[in-house]
């Protein structure tokens, strides 16, 4: 392990550590609502980020998330028609095979 062979100084400590310090984040004005939200981030107010709704604040993100629930809801009971509709079809077929095996038993 490395051990340094003398002391640092408290002025070479000092200049080494002087561009070492803490900066301001840069705050803009949310489009939206105006409110000052950190840039690059979603608004903390609103909830948007670049004009779209991003969080559950936003109003049209609750708006969206109800349209796409649904449009779930459509899907799902449309697999249910199809599946319903393709059921009896089958009830009929397996129907069928007895009868003929009906027959052919006479």
């Amino acid at each position: 392990m490395a051990v340094p062979k003398k002391r640092t100084g408290h002025s070479a400590q000092g200049k080494r550590r002087s561009n070492w310090k803490a900066t301001k984040p840069t705050t803009v004005k949310c489009p939206n609502c105006g409110a000052v939200a950190l840039a690059h981030t979603v608004c903390t107010a609103c909830g948007t980020y670049k004009g779209k709704a991003v969080s559950k604040k936003g109003e049209a993100f609750v708006e969206e998330a109800k349209e796409e629930v649904k449009e779930t809801k459509k899907a799902k009971k449309s697999t249910k028609k199809a599946e319903e509709v393709e059921a009896p079809v089958e009830e009929v077929k397996t129907e069928e095979a007895v009868v003929e095996e009906e027959k052919t038993e006479e």
